[in-house]
């Protein structure tokens, strides 16, 4: 049976549109969308005439909001079965009346998911997020045992469905320097992370453990990029993103975990520095869209 992927295009007077249309002319997405799965640009296009790149305004953010409501209709109408979505402008979509700190919440509201997670994936790294969009002074009293198995289990479905069903390897950061150094450096590592891996570990099957840790935050990332583990589970959000998009920024893949309709985006912003110049990658655009084809395959 054919499928179809939304694709909005964020904030039209970012890089949105120029890497969409860049990623669809692009012959290897042809090849990774097959004869099964088709493409639906969602919400309406702006006229150039009303578009000065690099300089968002309500109209755009209008547009962005509008498209980002369609994809969930359509979404929840099952006319299309994943959305991919450009870049927004979080501010000005602020003005317009969007009421959320992200897309990522966005989409779990409007698709009625309580039980999600952010997730990036490359080339070289794929981490999830047990915190996401807090202050870093907030990050310790927001963790606990039952957050960090929650996203851990949201982390080891996503990795089974990509590895068709084997066990994954799943590394699980400390939040203190040397994960905590035996209590010398803060006891969260022992009083929450451990117990949560500890849970985590309890009603599998598998011989070796899937979760493993939790390990020192600045030298857990080079084995994982290594191929020793298939993702990784941070604390926070720049704990993860930092050395994600330091290896794999081109194709750095944003996706929501839990939601009944797999959402990818890219992950970088509108870059309104360089829209309209003909200089903006669309890798990660172009693995935003293999990534959907590849979880509603």
């Amino acid at each position: 049976m054919s499928k179809t992927i939304g694709i909005t295009l964020g904030d039209q007077s970012g890089v949105g549109p120029e890497v969409v249309t860049a990623a669809l002319n692009d012959p290897r997405t042809a090849t990774f969308l097959g004869d099964d799965i088709s493409i639906r640009i969602i919400g309406n296009k702006i006229p150039a005439s009303e578009i000065t790149h690099g300089s968002p305004n309500l109209t755009t953010a209008q547009a962005s909001l509008d498209a980002l409501e369609e994809s969930v209709r359509l979404a929840n109408s099952g006319e299309i079965d994943a959305i991919v979505t450009a870049p927004v402008a979080k501010e000005w979509l602020h003005r317009v009346g969007f009421h959320y700190p992200g897309q990522t919440e966005f989409f779990a509201d409007r698709l009625q998911c309580n039980d999600h997670a952010m997730c990036l994936t490359g080339t070289q790294l794929t981490v999830a997020l047990v915190t996401i969009h807090v202050p870093l002074s907030t990050v310790p009293e927001s963790l606990s045992t039952s957050e960090i198995v929650r996203v851990g289990r949201l982390l080891e479905t996503f990795c089974q469905r990509r590895k068709q069903g084997a066990a994954p390897r799943i590394a699980v950061c400390g939040l203190n320097p040397h994960a905590g150094e035996n209590g010398a450096f803060g006891n969260e590592d022992i009083e929450i992370i451990t117990p949560a891996i500890e849970l985590l570990n309890a009603n599998t099957d598998v011989e070796s453990h899937v979760f493993t840790g939790p390990h020192p935050p600045d030298t857990i990332f080079k084995p994982a990029a290594d191929g020793h583990y298939d993702a990784v589970l941070c604390m926070y959000h720049d704990q993860g993103l930092i050395p994600l998009k330091l290896l794999d920024f081109d194709t750095g893949v944003n996706t929501t975990l839990g939601l009944k309709t797999p959402r990818t985006s890219p992950d970088h912003g509108t870059a309104f520095d360089i829209a309209g110049k003909g200089l903006a990658s669309h890798e990660s655009m172009l693995h935003a869209i293999k990534l959907a084809a590849e979880l509603i395959r």
